[in-house]
């Protein structure tokens, strides 16, 4: 419905209902094609990339937040003449949802994906996204995301899936993929590995063992200390520093590997920090980074004594079978009674765990495909030298840096069946490998036909490393790479700041010549009110739909906005949520107000300022201010600062004063003065709105869609202008001593316990002849909102007996005791609230003079005991002053 259907109809209803108006707003905007980007129009275009949640489940907060920060930007971009495109999509994320599929196929049947096979169990895994992929999709709706739904993608497209055959192909023929048989992070209980992003480091206690390797010639014995005593079955070496003066007399030599028949030597090694210990250390290749580098060097065997279920193997004896923690335990008893173990100390450590189950990362030996990261981190960081990319804030640019000069090779494949499947094809006759973009009828180097494809899938961040040029058809030249590459921010929480940005960096620099993004907008992580983060386990996680079920998605949106500081956390109260429905309720009834004096049978003036009042300049001075400050912000990515200068404007200068002061005009008998004052409401309103709309989209247009104002509807509607022509700085001024004469007078009613609905008489001293005169021409204001019977104002105006006075910027306020209240009582009521606060100051100066006390109390109670105090003192100054005037002469 447009405006000018509904000019007749300028009503809105009573209380507002987000629950029955959102469905049916967004229905509208999505059916009206305001979401969707034209390619080929001459306006700038500006872009945004979901980044794309999972198809694994339902959104959290988090998704809420990161949503709703880039649909403030897109509809901004979108009102202020771009043609502004927000791309959604979905990623299939590998172990994530194998995982979750594999879980409800045993609660199901009770089977296992090897009971089903490869073919039948990614069937299932798609009928299972089919199925379930669309909740992501509704909810992202009903958060209000205005996206452009007819370019939605899933990170197995085909289109995307030919991108990341494409890029795989590429990246191996220039020799920057490659397969070898090196340590990497492996999950026993996602049975894959996993990058070095996806292992989280936690503090866990354990313990550091010193133990005995003695000389097999009986000449002695050196001790190595390990926090992992299973692992010993697979030392090939006890490696010293070349230099060390205590061991070179020592190199060569054999020694008696601990509880196994097994002789290792001692080797020189530059790895070893002589400093450090003994200066020995124990070489497990298979089963540590660093000792694998050097076994490379120096040409060590690799056995391994864990296998991929976190079992010892055969290697390990006698303890073959058990896990790595029985193992652990056994081992270390066996050392104690061998005679073997030197002393045992306790040792807070950070363990590696997978990311997606918490289970403890085991590093393991095994052949998987690797991105050589060097060359790709060059170009990164020359690109970056160059300022081709602007982080806000601009800290994390140093944190990204930092992690591009300390890159380490990415582990790409994963032992999974549902993601991208690697297209390499090993062949059975002459060993070698053939990678190509479609299955190969021959081998490259052979020609024979018995060709295998690897099993393995790639990393889930693989594919959406691609995802800004992919989703825009990528390796096809296409219109909307053309005209929306490179994408214009990327908003995302720095937590997948080397998992998802790094990666976009290094394939658009490698495959497009161009930073995939022109800034990172960086936000923080939603934690819970007492500061924890969120999770399933602890089970402080706030479902987003239960917030909007409740309160209405507006209300979420202006909470997650105005909780935004540039790269910080943010915690999540319910009151907060309350707060911002307050604000919703207060808009929508100034909007009705605005509505009812509205008469339906006549058209709107047009606007005058030569017939404004200094209410009418004040305001729409105060309306350019705030469109430029809001717009600023907006620019800057600083969306809790715009919240805020809409909120303070919106709800205390139009809502609490304007309103206030229009209604002087409204109910009057100048026929003229109530014309301009409805134009200038439906201006402001209408400013307003529009400012607004980014943030709480869905009650803007409802009210909107009532206001006589042209356009199909506010989505499209344009962004304001801060517009000199309506400036007037000498109103601002003037309407500032207005408002801090009735606070003023508002707070002295407050201080005597004067009901608002008492008259007063009120004088005012000017302390000026241009303050004179602005306290009289704004004297009818003064009277209506001080609920003064008389005002008398002028500069020689001298306080009266028996008066409560005020200051403000024009002069001096007075308002006679003797026409608020009985002095006789009120001196009474005084003097007994003097004694019991006396009371007060001296048990809290006995209090905190006690020494005993101070010592022993907790430090927040004797800082809380000290406000107490100094609150006790102000009130009792106050109520002395407020006495000594009564009993003035």
């Amino acid at each position: 419905m447009t405006q000018a259907e509904n000019q007749n109809q300028p009503t809105l209803s009573t209380v507002y209902e987000p629950q029955s108006v959102e469905k049916r707003i967004y229905q509208f905007w999505e059916e009206s094609g305001a979401f969707q980007a034209d390619s080929s129009s001459e306006k700038p275009k500006f872009s945004i990339v979901m980044p794309p949640p999972n198809v694994t489940g339902s959104l959290h907060l988090g998704h809420a937040w990161n949503n709703t920060l880039q649909d403030i930007i897109i509809r901004y971009r979108r009102m202020a003449g771009y043609e502004a495109l927000f791309l959604p999509g979905t990623d299939h994320a590998g172990i994530a949802t194998q995982t979750r599929v594999e879980k409800m196929l045993r609660e199901e049947t009770g089977q296992s994906r090897y009971d089903l096979g490869r073919e039948k169990f990614v069937e299932r895994v798609w009928d299972w996204k089919r199925e379930y992929g669309n909740r992501i999709t509704n909810q992202v709706r009903a958060i209000g995301s205005s996206c452009d739904w007819s370019r939605e993608r899933f990170t197995m497209d085909e289109g995307l899936s030919k991108a990341v055959r494409t890029v795989f192909v590429e990246l191996y023929n220039r020799g920057l993929i490659y397969r070898g048989n090196r340590i990497i992070n492996w999950c026993p209980r996602c049975s894959t590995a996993l990058s070095d992003i996806e292992v989280e480091h936690m503090e866990v206690p354990g313990k550091l063992y010193h133990v005995r390797y003695p000389y097999v010639d009986g000449s002695g014995e050196v001790v190595i200390a390990t926090s992992r005593p299973e692992t010993m079955f697979a030392d090939v070496a006890v490696a010293v520093h070349p230099d060390d003066t205590r061991y070179q007399n020592k190199i060569g030599k054999m020694l008696q590997l601990p509880l196994t028949d097994k002789q290792i030597p001692v080797i020189a090694d530059n790895y070893v920090e002589q400093e450090f210990g003994t200066g020995c250390v124990k070489i497990t290749p298979a089963h540590d980074p660093n000792d694998f580098e050097v076994g490379l060097r120096h040409n060590l065997e690799m056995p391994q004594c864990i296998d991929a279920d976190a079992k010892m193997t055969a290697l390990a004896g006698a303890y073959a079978g058990l896990s790595r923690e029985e193992a652990r335990i056994r081992v270390v008893e066996d050392l104690r009674q061998g005679g073997y173990m030197v002393k045992e100390e306790e040792l807070l450590h950070a363990v590696g765990h997978c990311s997606r189950c918490d289970t403890v990362v085991e590093p393991f030996l095994s052949d998987q495909w690797f991105v050589k990261m060097g060359p790709l981190a060059e170009k990164a960081l020359a690109s970056l030298g160059r300022k081709e990319l602007e982080f806000v804030p601009e800290r994390f640019e140093r944190v990204f840096t930092h992690w591009l000069d300390n890159v380490r090779d990415w582990c790409i494949s994963r032992q999974l069946w549902w993601g991208h499947r690697i297209p390499a094809w090993y062949c059975d006759s002459c060993g070698e490998i053939t990678v190509a973009m479609d299955t190969p009828e021959t081998c490259q180097h052979c020609g024979s036909k018995d060709l295998r494809q690897d099993d393995d899938v790639l990393d889930t961040w693989f594919s959406s490393g691609l995802w800004p040029f992919s989703t825009m058809g990528w390796p096809n030249d296409t219109e909307d790479l053309q005209a929306f590459y490179p994408t214009s921010v990327l908003v995302t929480a720095y937590d997948i700041v080397f998992f998802w940005v790094a990666r976009m960096v290094f394939t658009g620099l490698e495959f497009t010549d161009k930073m995939p993004f022109e800034k990172v907008v960086m936000h923080g992580l939603i934690r819970a009110a007492d500061g924890r983060k969120m999770s399933k386990s602890l089970g402080n996680g706030v479902d987003p739909l239960e917030v909007i079920e409740k309160y209405g998605a507006d209300a979420l949106r202006f909470t997650l906005a105005n909780g935004t500081s540039p790269g910080n956390d943010q915690r999540f109260y319910w009151e907060k949520v309350e707060g911002s429905r307050n604000f919703i309720n207060k808009l929508w009834n100034a909007s009705r107000f605005v509505l009812m004096n509205l008469p339906a049978d006549e058209p709107l003036q047009d606007l005058d300022p030569g017939a404004f009042s200094v209410v009418d300049k004040w305001i729409v001075t105060r309306l350019q201010e705030t469109v430029d400050e809001v717009s600023g912000h907006l620019l800057r990515y600083d969306f809790g600062e715009a919240g805020r200068a809409l909120y303070d404007f919106t709800w205390d200068e139009f809502c609490d004063w304007y309103i206030e002061f229009a209604k002087l005009s409204l109910y009057g008998e100048d026929e003229a003065a109530k014309g301009q004052t409805r134009a200038v409401l439906v201006y402001v309103l209408d400013n307003v709105l529009r400012l607004l709309h980014p943030m709480i989209p869905f009650v803007t247009e409802e009210i909107w869609q009532s206001l006589p104002v042209s356009g199909p509807s506010l989505i499209l509607a344009s962004w304001p202008q801060p517009d000199q022509t309506w400036t007037f700085p000498a109103a601002v001024e003037e309407v500032r001593q207005v408002i801090e004469v009735i606070r003023s007078v508002r707070n002295i009613r407050a201080e005597m316990n004067v009901a608002p609905s008492k008259p007063i008489h009120l004088l005012i001293r000017a302390n000026s002849v241009q303050s004179d005169a602005l306290l009289h021409s704004v004297e009818p204001y003064l009277k209506r909102f001080c609920n003064a019977e008389a005002v008398d104002i002028g500069t020689n105006q001298t306080a009266p007996d028996k008066a409560v006075t005020a200051v403000f910027g024009g002069g001096e306020i007075y308002v006679p005791l003797t026409d608020l209240v009985d002095l006789g009582a009120e001196q009474e009521r005084l003097q007994k609230e003097r004694d019991r606060l006396q009371s007060e100051v001296l048990r809290a100066t006995k209090k905190l003079s006690n020494q005993q006390f101070v010592a022993k109390a907790p430090p927040e109670v004797v800082e809380s005991e000290k406000q107490k105090a100094a609150e006790y003192q102000q009130r009792l100054a106050s109520v002395e002053e407020r006495l000594a005037a009564l009993m003035a002469d």
